[in-house]
């Protein structure tokens, strides 16, 4: 058996009618069976009609891993949207689904369990990278979903936010009078 950190071979979010969401394949070059993994995922067409295949077999909740045209996938429904990893069938399916359980709990968190279609999309950039700090050219790196969540979310900004309203404005205003009236004073 020739073992490899390479696991993960296409990470995959389909919608609720099969569309494509956001897909990622992996083809490590320097993988020693590269030319032969994946051989028949390199074009679109052949991606398109993967997905499609698997969308249909995996639609309906329930199960959480098949074996698909020699692809083992883990999968995962929340609301209108599928997560899945996709493997190699020797693979270690206990490994993929934590991969799997690591980046929904991390886009979960910070989505804040508003993972649906329209906000996956206008959030992406934040779901490729959970997706980024859980899996590095098909390795998996990451699997606690509160660390790969607190990489991943926007810092505040260094100022501090200010509130402005009318006890500010007088206190403001009686500070401009008090020094005001100290300077004439003084003269």
């Amino acid at each position: 058996m020739n073992l490899s950190l390479f696991t993960v071979s296409a990470f995959l979010i389909l919608d609720s009618e099969g569309h494509r969401v956001l897909a990622k394949y992996y083809r490590p070059k320097s993988h020693p069976n590269a030319s032969e993994a994946n051989r028949h995922l390199n074009t679109l067409k052949d991606q398109r009609a993967f997905e499609k295949g698997l969308w249909t077999k995996t639609k309906k909740p329930g199960g959480d891993i098949i074996l698909y045209d020699s692809q083992l996938a883990v999968y995962r429904h929340s609301l209108d949207l599928i997560f899945y990893i996709i493997g190699s069938p020797a693979e270690n399916e206990i490994m993929l689904h934590g991969a799997l359980t690591a980046v929904c709990d991390a886009v979960h968190l910070l989505l804040r369990n508003q993972v649906e279609k329209r906000v996956v999309s206008e959030n992406l950039d934040l779901v490729l990278l959970c997706l980024d700090e859980t899996i590095d050219d098909g390795i998996i790196v990451e699997t606690d979903s509160t660390t790969i969540a607190s990489r991943v979310s926007r810092p505040k900004a260094d100022t501090t936010e200010i509130v402005i309203n009318e006890q500010t404005l007088m206190s403001a205003y009686q500070t401009v009078r008090d020094k005001v009236q100290q300077k004439i004073q003084q003269l």
